[in-house]
């Protein structure tokens, strides 16, 4: 059997939060059971997740760097990151392996202040809004 390929999966701020978080924008899925969903998915691909989950931008930054080094893609979701940081958008700028970027709800139909994704021009692709399926899409864009 070929090893298998991983993908990280990168998690921002108040993610941790799901479930109980706005639940009317964000639904009721809690992260443990996405991140048990997407385990189970890239299972059946045999495709390895890293599943990093943060409030801080620097560890942010550290998972991509370690991505770089790891994995043959990112699906990241940098939450209201990818409205303010330049430096998460400079370290997906910097790396080799493919980032999508996605984001439960969508950010299009959101705050004006939302519509904007400093992260997004740097990334292969963006998925946005369709929940926690986002990430299932992320993934299915990396492995084809």
């Amino acid at each position: 059997m070929a090893a298998k390929k991983k993908i990280a999966v990168i998690h921002g701020p108040n993610l941790n939060l799901l479930g109980l978080r706005e639940t009317s924008i964000y639904g009721q899925e809690t992260l443990d059971e996405i991140n048990a969903t997407l385990k189970r998915y890239a299972d059946s691909k045999n495709v390895e997740l890293s599943v990093f989950q943060s409030n801080s931008e620097g560890e942010i930054l550290d998972e991509l760097h370690k991505a770089n080094e790891e994995a043959f893609g990112v699906v990241i979701n940098p939450a209201a990151y990818s409205h303010t940081s330049v430096a998460i958008r400079d370290a997906i700028s910097a790396i080799v392996p493919p980032v999508v970027e996605v984001h439960l709800s969508n950010i299009y139909s959101r705050e004006e202040f939302r519509q904007k994704s400093l992260t997004a021009s740097v990334c292969a692709g963006v998925v946005t809004g369709f929940g926690s399926y986002s990430y299932i899409l992320g993934i299915k864009a990396l492995i084809n």
